[in-house]
């Protein structure tokens, strides 16, 4: 597998309604919980593919996207919120390959009302998606 690049493009990001619609419906979503943050993943079919911006990209292609809730009720502030999302996309970022090579959709999601720092953040990112990885790798050896 070739080295990827520790950017986030907007391939790798849900900005599909219909499929955040198919993830927070149910159906084949499932939920895990490692406080602060829950994350819901599904899946994606196999021919779900996002079509390459340029010939480079194709080559170091990511199956995985994501997005980042903070509710407003955790944090009326939006400055709190917007620390809160870039703590998590930033840790996503950094330890994206952990599920790089699974077609999923997944979606984090703040509880605390409280700040952590960026240390506990991504242990607990990393956490969440070793946590993924072995459920989808369980899901295909089946």
């Amino acid at each position: 597998m070739p080295s990827l690049p520790s950017t986030l493009r907007k391939e790798e990001r849900i900005y599909s309604k219909k499929t955040i619609d198919a993830l927070f419906q149910g159906g084949k979503s499932q939920s895990m919980l490692a406080f602060p943050l829950r994350v819901i993943y599904m899946p994606l079919p196999n021919d779900f593919d996002r079509q390459p911006r340029h010939d480079k990209e194709a080559t170091m292609s990511v199956k995985a996207q994501f997005l980042i809730s903070v509710p407003k009720r955790c944090f009326k502030r939006a400055v709190n919120r917007n620390r809160v999302k870039r703590q998590v996309r930033e840790a996503y970022r950094k330890n994206k390959v952990i599920v790089a090579h699974h077609n999923v959709a997944m979606a984090f999601i703040w509880l605390s009302d409280s700040l952590y720092n960026s240390s506990r953040v991504e242990a607990t990112v990393i956490n969440l998606l070793n946590r993924v990885n072995e459920r989808l790798s369980g899901e295909e050896a089946l």
